[in-house]
């Protein structure tokens, strides 16, 4: 069976390094088994979703390279969503309930008093067709309920947490409409898993409990469930979970000069037993990837370590992938002078300032004299060759100088700088004229 996983996000607000991440594992566990990765935008919630919000996740995907082969939304599919709803109702496993919010919280506050869990009691199973006819008079409309099978124990096999138990007489029957019409999450994302063949979830860990409830949605529809896999959910780099976890997405990646693979590197490895690498082979890193080695402990993120990686992914970006970002002029040999220096890709074009000037250069106190015969030495070089070596073995026989007073003042008046990329590879890029100026101007 081809393998068909999916992203199923809300277009209430923009992706955040969650969502990215749950997304990520999809697309690589779609890419590794040679099957489909589909996008779902659960747009039900009307009062809530904003079409811009589509967009936006849309073109999130898009910078993280994570493209979908195929799109669906939830709002085209009220039809498909009201067919099976009849279905369950005509076979007595969705029915009406008429208590308020208020009714219910009562309720549960008096089972928690008495030591119980708060479960919904089914009182609305008992109510008769006069009664229920009589709200039905009184202008009360039901919210509906999944009624779970008590005698039907769930349990799965989880990719990630291995096997799960749930008693269903311990939960409460989902709520699956409200009283208005609109859907929840429930019932829809059940009846679009089968109706798209999804045959793998992947999600976090805050979604056990639901995957309980659609387990049991699956079987009274007959359908075969997919297969699950609840990652643990994110951390913050104090150990906690951090609610500025909720508001980082691509936008910050873009704004802090993060790589889409660097991304994708990082959020592929954190919170598994395989070390975060500069990995820049999507084919590598879908190879590598295995629900096996997820660990059950919350994944830590840490800005510094993807700063980290972010800088060792820099260094191996080959010039044809960044030309076109880089500055007007730069052409392969800068590039490769300058990338070991780089943290970000926008750190390119402060060293292409370097390159073709000006530059501020500092005071030669007392080296003025040291620099001039350097300048001398400069036009006399040969700068077909080696010209940094060929400059410097010339200066340390006629001054005696050797180490940091030999190299420092040369790299200071040429640069500005007192470190940066090796100037064997530099100085031929700054050229003869422009060494000549700057060692003179210092």
């Amino acid at each position: 069976m081809t393998t068909v996983t999916r992203f199923a996000p809300s277009p209430t607000g923009r992706l955040h390094v969650g969502n990215i991440r749950s997304a990520l594992h999809n697309w690589l566990w779609a890419k590794k088994t040679g099957g489909r990765f589909l996008l779902r935008i659960d747009d039900t919630d009307a009062a809530r979703s904003e079409e811009r919000f589509v967009d936006s996740i849309r073109a999130d995907l898009g910078w993280l390279e994570l493209t979908p082969d195929g799109e669906v939304r939830q709002s085209e599919r009220f039809a498909l969503y009201e067919r099976r709803f009849a279905e369950l109702v005509a076979a007595g496993r969705i029915y009406p309930a008429y208590e308020t919010a208020q009714e219910l919280d009562l309720k549960r506050k008096v089972q928690l008093g008495r030591g119980l869990p708060p479960v919904y009691d089914r009182a609305a199973l008992g109510l008769t067709d006069a009664a229920r006819a009589a709200f039905a008079a009184d202008g009360v409309k039901p919210h509906w309920r999944f009624k779970l099978d008590h005698d039907r124990p769930i349990a799965w096999d989880d990719r990630v947490r291995g096997v799960q138990r749930f008693d269903p007489a311990t939960m409460s029957d989902p709520v699956i409409r409200r009283a208005d019409g609109s859907w929840l999450y429930m019932l829809p994302s059940a009846i679009d898993d089968v109706d798209m063949g999804i045959t793998d979830v992947v999600r976090g860990e805050d979604h056990v409990s639901n995957t309980a409830l659609q387990l049991q949605m699956f079987a009274a529809m007959d359908a075969a469930a997919p297969a699950f896999a609840h990652a643990a959910l994110l951390t913050g780099s104090e150990g906690k979970l951090s609610k500025r976890l909720g508001s980082l997405g691509v936008d910050h990646f873009r704004e802090a000069g993060i790589e889409p693979v660097a991304v994708r590197a990082f959020l592929a490895r954190i919170g598994t037993s395989d070390p975060v690498e500069p990995i820049l082979d999507t084919d590598i890193l879908t190879g590598s990837f295995d629900f096996a080695r997820f660990g059950r402990a919350p994944a830590r993120f840490d800005d510094a370590e993807l700063t980290q990686l972010n800088a060792r992914i820099v260094h191996q970006l080959p010039y044809d992938v960044v030309a076109a970002r880089l500055p007007v002029g730069m052409r392969a040999a800068e590039w490769d002078a300058v990338r070991p220096n780089l943290s970000t890709l926008s750190d390119a074009a402060d060293w292409w300032r370097v390159i073709e000037g000006p530059i501020d250069a500092p005071d030669a106190g007392e080296d003025r004299a040291y620099l001039d015969a350097a300048a001398d030495i400069v036009v006399t070089i040969d700068w077909a060759g080696d010209p940094w070596h060929a400059l410097t073995a010339a200066l340390k026989d006629a001054t005696g100088r050797k180490g940091k007073p030999l190299f420092l003042p040369l790299r200071r008046a040429l640069t500005g700088l007192d470190h940066g990329p090796d100037m064997a590879a530099l100085l031929p890029l700054i050229g003869r004229d422009r060494a000549v100026e700057r060692l003179r101007r210092t």
